[in-house]
């Protein structure tokens, strides 16, 4: 490809000085010799195609450890992972309790330690698989830069680039270490997720890129002059990427419960020590063993459990998927999303494009109008989806003229263009050109390819043909033909003037490729209440054409971004009204998704070129193709590594799944803990015995609590995502704990006066474990709803267990249960009924009275 000049549209010359100064002279830079790995280079690097470092020069530097050499995780390391499942607060506490009981009781009032083990063993287990899936998946979505070495380009790992190497660049890469530009074709870079600055800046060479910025247009390479941790946005990457439960409703919402139960748990554990060992004065041992009964199930120990692992193996089914979730809360807030933005191409169409009609207009020649398009594909390196098109359908007959000058495509100006060296000699017989080119013997030709919307004026006879191929879902680009001045440089290809004096040429008819799956996908969006809006930089009646024959309601009301009102109110009423939006530019798709945030929405972004990354960034979840470009993968919480717009409702679906039945099984565990800590509080005003010891509790907690919540929280789950975790949770589980403990503390006051004698006490305490096993599994029953079969056979199962303990002599001892008369055990299944009823109906009252939205 021959040598073309750079476009710099404020003026400037290609090598950066001012028009009219000298050029100015270049000090070589060795690229062998040790550069500052704290202070970037100055100093340009010289002029010309750089070959990089050679294979010894980079082996030099890898000896001298200057590796790019910053972790790429996107989970914890499994020594955090033990850590965290380990070193928590109530595990410290139970593990104190746990070892006092070693002292004071039989080995059955230490079974819950031995759960609480079982528990975090789960817990890291689950951890550890979603960590290995997630490794594996970063490692298959992992940037690979292409680094040129030897003078020969090669696509490598971020951790191998070395202190020196040079690095090229495209629209969408990132930039992955911090450096100096060595080559600039119409550079522009992003720099505005560093530094808020929303306008791409221009680059040229000698100038610093930073790591973490990613390019707009054009491209180049640049000299790495930091690596590793000293480059600038290193630190913020490697923490970004991490495996991490942060920012959740859901963890949120926990913490908030948990800071609560330990505030309330503290004074009513210290009350029921100075009850039990001060005031009762019984005998030492079993006042501390039901002392520990009742402090151990006012910890809601597997809450924080469920939900590690609950979102653990949702990152493992979605692994099986190609999806990577690169942040965890992603999985969640994607099930609460309202509104989902979708970027037609890519996401509503495949990446490919086909080139199914050229039309030349004014009497242009259409073999002549063939070469120029083949031109202008072969003058740009890195060629979007519609060039490419062009590219494939019209290379062999492309015009071998000198590209004088070169304008990238960009999102904003939505055209692109070059200027060719014409000459007879270059191209014998080319027909069709003006009189002026053919007076110059060929001459310069200058060229713009972009939206006929953009370079022709309102009322132009070819639009009204334009709309009508829009009208039909196809995409349409303009070939125009800029004057031919002979004095016109091509400097100016982006310029007004250029486009104010494009004169029509050719229209290039594309078609798009719908994905077989996208329709699909926009019903259950549909079905789900998740308004489906179209966000393009494409014509809007095209856009809306495709949308249509994918189903979407509304396609038919498309809305041109241009005219769409600034100031936020309005814009949220617009993106309200309508669901098509075309010709809209990156900063228009990053204000849409502001303006739907500030009407209470949720919303997700979908996206894989360079014009979304920054509308993904600012979207409550932001989406990405595997084979987008690294920036929007980089920004992106969750990755579709198949690149298939149909894998999103699995990753809803998921997410639904955990918030649904972590949601439920935390009523299960606050209810324990809520009529735990109020029967705390009754014995210590009634100045009796605790009824429970920890085997008790333990054997109740692990048939109404602990198995059915682990096959409730992995359960299919479809019921809509509602916010207010906390209130949720906590309306149902205050009353049902205050219930149950009402019920199992009058029937342990009713045992006491009905039994006498040296043994009551176990007589008194099997009552009252009866009944609160029996109101307990109703909360159980409750919860489960609705109901299908392994649900009922679940409760059922619990149930059965329970039967068997009482029934099974060697199991009665154990668990110290044994019902003694009659009249005392019924009473308790009345009491248990009337309490059953009572939660009926106040569960109802709840709904109906505290709704949770």
């Amino acid at each position: 490809m021959t040598q073309r000049a750079k476009i710099n549209t404020d003026g400037a010359e290609p090598d950066g000085t001012e028009p009219g100064s000298p050029a100015p002279t270049t000090p070589a830079i060795d690229a062998g010799a040790e550069l500052d790995p704290v202070h970037p280079m100055t100093l340009p690097p010289p002029a010309g195609r750089h070959t990089g470092l050679t294979a010894a020069e980079v082996a030099e530097h890898v000896a001298r450890g200057e590796v790019n050499d910053v972790p790429v995780r996107s989970s914890r390391s499994a020594a955090e992972i033990v850590r965290a499942n380990v070193f928590t607060r109530f595990n410290a506490i139970i593990g104190v309790l746990w070892v006092i009981m070693f002292f004071v009781a039989p080995i059955q009032d230490t079974l819950f330690g031995f759960v609480i083990i079982a528990n975090t063993g789960i817990g890291i287990i689950q951890e550890l698989r979603a960590k290995k899936t997630l490794d594996g998946l970063a490692v298959i979505g992992e940037a690979r830069p292409t680094v040129r070495r030897d003078g020969v380009p090669a696509e490598i790992s971020t951790s191998a680039i070395v202190l020196g190497d040079l690095i090229e660049l495209g629209p969408g890469d990132k930039v992955v270490v911090d450096g100096v530009v060595a080559e600039a074709d119409s550079l522009e870079i992003d720099e505005s997720l560093l530094t808020g600055e929303a306008d791409p800046v221009l680059k040229r060479p000698g100038d610093p890129v930073m790591s973490g910025s990613f390019v707009v247009v054009g491209g180049g390479a640049f000299q790495a002059t930091k690596v590793g941790r000293d480059a600038y946005a290193a630190r913020l990457a490697e923490e970004a990427s991490r495996f991490t439960l942060v920012d959740s409703e859901l963890r949120n919402g926990i913490s908030t419960i948990l800071k609560y139960v330990t505030w309330m748990m503290i004074p009513t554990a210290i009350g029921l020590i100075l009850s039990q060992l001060v005031v009762k004065q019984n005998d030492f041992k079993n006042s501390i063993a039901r002392t520990v009964g009742g402090i151990v199930p006012m910890i809601p120990e597997g809450l924080v459990l469920l939900t590690s692992v609950a979102f653990a193996i949702g990152v493992i089914r979605l692994g099986r998927l190609k999806v990577l979730v690169q942040e965890l809360p992603a999985i969640e807030g994607l099930a609460r999303v309202d509104v989902v933005c979708l970027d037609k191409t890519g996401t509503l169409t495949e990446g490919g494009m086909d080139v199914s009609e050229l039309r030349p207009l004014g009497g242009a020649d259409e073999s002549y109008v063939r070469k120029v398009l083949g031109a202008i594909g072969e003058s740009d390196p890195r060629p979007n989806a519609s060039l490419q098109a062009i590219i494939d359908a019209y290379q062999g007959e492309r015009g071998r003229w000198p590209v004088a000058a070169a304008l990238p495509f960009s999102s904003v100006r939505k055209y692109s263009g070059a200027a060719f060296e014409e000459s007879d000699e270059s191209d014998e017989g080319a027909e069709g050109r003006d009189e002026g080119a053919e007076g110059r013997g060929g001459g310069l030709s200058r060229w713009l390819l972009g939206a006929p919307d953009v370079l022709l004026p309102a009322g132009d006879p070819a639009l009204a043909e334009v709309d009508h191929l829009n009208r039909q879902g196809m995409r349409v680009l303009l070939l125009a033909r800029v004057g031919t001045d002979a004095s016109a440089d091509g400097a100016d290809l982006g310029s007004p003037e250029a486009v104010s004096g494009a004169e029509a040429t050719a229209l290039v008819v594309l078609e798009q490729r719908l994905r077989p799956d996208a329709a699909e996908t926009l019903t259950y969006f549909a079905d789900q209440d998740v308004a489906a809006k179209v966000i393009s930089g494409d014509n809007a009646v095209s856009v809306g054409a495709v949308a249509g024959k994918l189903g979407l309601s509304g396609a038919e009301q498309t809305v041109d971004a241009r005219h769409l009102p600034a100031e936020r109110e309005g814009m949220a009423e617009a993106l309200d009204a309508g669901a098509v939006f075309g010709r809209v530019t990156p900063q228009q798709k990053r204000d849409m998704v502001g303006a739907l945030q500030s009407r209470g929405h949720t919303v997700a972004m979908t996206g894989d070129g360079v014009n979304d990354v920054l509308a993904l960034k600012d979207a409550d979840i932001g989406v990405s193709m595997g084979s987008g470009s690294e920036a929007t993968r980089a920004v992106a919480q969750i990755v579709l590594l198949n690149n298939s717009f149909a894998t999103l409702p699995s990753v809803v679906a998921e997410g639904r799944r955990v918030i649904g039945n972590i949601t439920r099984v935390a009523t299960l565990f606050l209810t324990k803990t809520v009529y735990s800590v109020l029967l705390a509080i009754l014995v210590a005003c009634f100045q009796v015995e605790y009824p429970f010891l920890p085997r008790h509790l333990t054997l109740l907690s692990t048939l109404t609590i602990g198995i059915p919540a682990f096959f409730l929280a992995l359960a299919p789950n479809k019921e809509r995502a509602q916010p207010h975790f906390v209130r949720r949770v906590m309306r149902y589980a205050v009353p049902s704990g205050v219930i149950a403990a009402v019920a199992t503390f009058t029937t342990y006051l009713l045992a006491r006066h009905s039994y006498t004698g040296p043994d009551s006490l176990g007589a008194e305490t099997s009552a009252a474990t009866l009944t609160l096993f029996l109101v307990s599994m109703w909360v159980l029953a409750i919860v489960a709803r609705p109901y299908t079969w392994w649900r009922i056979c679940l409760v059922l199962s619990m149930g059965a267990a329970f039967l068997v303990v009482l029934a099974v002599p060697a199991l009665q001892h154990f668990f110290a249960l044994k019902l003694v008369g009659t009249t005392v055990p019924w009473a308790a299944v009345g009491i248990a009924v009337v309490a059953s009823v009572a939660l009926e109906l106040c569960w109802r009252w709840v709904g109906r009275r505290f709704p949770a939205a």
